[in-house]
């Protein structure tokens, strides 16, 4: 476990925000903001978790990206995430929890396969779609009868998460940290670059380095007889079945929205083309086996699919930092995560 972390607080104007709404022109906040030079104490995850537990924002990595969290039980603090996200309130958000102990606090009727998948991934990066409880309201189901759960694998969101359970919190919701539909951070610059703008004074993010998996978790519903994968991520089909001992099915409820479901989704300002050859004034994204052509921009050329995931949405922030107006990106193959590449490389992609 870390011994040091990093923290951001903000000397921003008070934010204000009706819950329950989505700010098409949500507000914005003036003031310079600066990562700090040199890491803090797990001091500083306490108090984050204090700020949780009064209302405050606080961004944290988890083992996928970085989520900007609220606390689960609290309509304003979750509305405040939804106004510095511009989420439309109609989608649902995963409530992050320190253990499977607090699952039966959100979920009921949990499916023997479901504690199954727990015991061998969790902590980790797997979210599982259940019948929701009546603590789960619909602000943060989106209004379905269905929550999503996850315990992260990084260490130090199981202390943030810890430190909140202490003080009475029951659970975190923690999308990405950035604005709707743009590409998910994986290092805390990425979190102050993309909403420093829309947070209050008291909000904080902490600094765990970079994501250890980079795209987000797989989602799997465990609501019918069978599970089944409603986003991929590093937990695979392989996986569940080894873990279950059944096969993966279709959705039992094919209606049920979840984070990322969208077909243009973590998509960074420039534009996205998959596959063909590169073209003089690109940036290139691609396996370390494709050759750099001349005057095309290598943001990336990772040497496996692990390494692809984790360099993915740093690569397409940095072809936005860089200024340019089209990304070639050249998917990994195979299955694994690969097929989670794939899924998000087709939805940044994507256009309309």
């Amino acid at each position: 476990m870390p011994t040091k972390l990093s923290t951001l607080c903000y000397s921003v104007a008070q934010c204000t925000f009706a819950p329950g709404a989505q700010n098409s022109q949500p507000t914005s906040y003036d003031g310079a903001v600066t990562l700090p030079a040199s890491g803090s104490t797990p001091e500083q995850v306490r108090q984050a978790a204090q700020l949780l537990a009064t209302g405050g924002l606080v961004a944290f990595p988890t083992e996928t990206v970085y989520g900007l969290g609220a606390d689960a039980s609290n309509p304003l603090a979750v509305g405040r995430m939804f106004a510095a996200k511009n989420r439309p309130t109609t989608h649902p958000v995963i409530v992050h929890i320190p253990s499977e102990r607090d699952i039966d606090y959100w979920a009921t009727d949990i499916p023997d396969f479901a504690r199954a998948l727990m015991r061998d991934y969790w902590p980790g990066p797997m979210t599982l779609i259940l019948h929701r409880s009546s603590n789960a309201r619909d602000l943060i189901t989106g209004g379905q009868d269905t929550v999503g759960l996850r315990v992260p694998g990084h260490p130090m969101a199981l202390r943030l998460l810890t430190e909140f359970h202490e003080l009475g919190g029951r659970g975190v919701v923690a999308p990405s940290a950035n604005r709707y539909g743009a590409v998910s951070p994986t290092e805390a610059s990425a979190v102050q670059t993309e909403l420093f703008d829309y947070l209050a004074p008291t909000d904080m993010i902490l600094d765990g380095g970079p994501c250890d998996v980079g795209v987000e978790s797989t989602i799997i519903e465990a609501t019918g007889a069978a599970p089944a994968i409603l986003r991929p991520g590093a937990i695979t089909a392989a996986m569940i079945e080894h873990s279950t001992g059944m096969a993966v099915s279709d959705p039992f409820d094919p209606a049920i929205r979840v984070p990322g479901s969208h077909t243009q989704h973590y998509s960074p300002t420039a534009r996205v083309i998959v596959g063909g050859t590169s073209l003089v004034g690109e940036g290139l994204i691609a396996g370390d086996e494709v050759a750099t052509p001349d005057g095309v921009l290598r943001l990336s050329a990772p040497a496996t699919p692990e390494d692809y995931a984790r360099a993915l949405y740093a690569a397409l922030r940095a072809a936005d930092r860089q200024g340019l107006a089209v990304v070639r990106v050249i998917p990994p193959s195979g299955d694994g995560v690969a097929i989670a590449i794939r899924d998000r490389i087709m939805r940044s992609a994507a256009t309309g």
